[in-house]
């Protein structure tokens, strides 16, 4: 009987063990940050600006500008978590061959962006960079665009907003489903500071919505995408996009792809 004891005292004390390294660590797993050093010239097709704003807690924000020729609109594009502008800047010309201009931030601590992060802040980052465009563009130009966590950002300010569109490839009805599909043992409710509660935010929302998910995705899981789409009120627009043999990352290199990108932006 003492040695069941004591295995259970060591079981215990592993998993409080377990816990307390994923409280501490957490945002290492959910933030792939690559910094950026501020001279640092990005080379990307066509011509672009770098953009710097400053928030009220003192974060410097970066973002690229891309131009499109004669733009009918703006892509506000909320990158994945891992990486930053020097790996996701290619992926603005698809849009800029269709005519937009594209807007595509680093959040905190990736890239040239700093500040010290919350998902408080990057929401309000979120604003701000919605906020940046309005001098130029109306809210019913802008199409917001949430890949991976960006659909962390894109929902909640597309509910505020209301652009012209949201579009979310391989998004996540909250991140508590995420975790769970990685190490299911974890209190992630008790844990996580980074819930993400898309699955909250889309209950109210009123533009148009486009999901595209793959149902091989080992990362974000094609039921979490499909619960999230479930959630977009019924008298609004929405489309479920499926790519059967598609994973996490290579969605943009099927036919079916661009061909959606050229009904809705084209």
């Amino acid at each position: 009987m003492g040695l069941v004891l004591i295995g259970l005292g060591l079981l215990a004390t592993a998993y409080l063990g377990l816990c307390l390294f994923y409280a501490i660590f957490q945002e290492r797993f959910i933030f792939i940050r690559f910094r950026t050093g501020r001279n640092f010239k990005y080379k990307f097709q066509g011509p672009l600006e770098e953009r710097f704003i400053r928030t009220a807690d003192g974060a410097e924000l970066h973002a690229l500008y891309f131009k499109a020729e004669a733009p009918r609109g703006v892509i506000l594009y909320f990158h994945g978590n891992t990486g930053s502008l020097r790996r996701w800047g290619k992926f603005a010309n698809r849009f800029v061959r269709l005519g937009y201009d594209v807007l595509m931030p680093d959040p905190r601590g990736y890239g040239k962006s700093r500040g010290i992060l919350s998902e408080a802040a990057l929401h309000a980052d979120a604003a701000l960079w919605a906020e940046h465009l309005r001098p130029q563009w109306d809210p019913s130009e802008m199409v917001l665009f949430g890949r991976s966590l960006g659909s962390g950002s894109a929902t909640p300010l597309a509910v505020a907003l209301k652009p012209r569109m949201l579009i979310l490839e391989t998004p996540f009805a909250n991140l508590y489903e995420v975790a769970m599909n990685y190490l299911p043992v974890l209190p992630y409710r008790l844990l996580l500071r980074y819930p993400f509660r898309n699955d909250i935010a889309i209950e109210s929302i009123t533009c148009p919505v486009y999901i595209l998910h793959g149902k091989h995705d080992n990362l974000v899981p094609y039921a979490s995408g499909l619960r999230l789409y479930s959630l977009i009120p019924s008298n609004v627009h929405r489309e479920m996009i499926t790519f059967p043999k598609g994973h996490h990352s290579d969605l943009h290199r099927f036919v079916r792809y661009q061909r959606f990108l050229r009904r809705i932006l084209g």
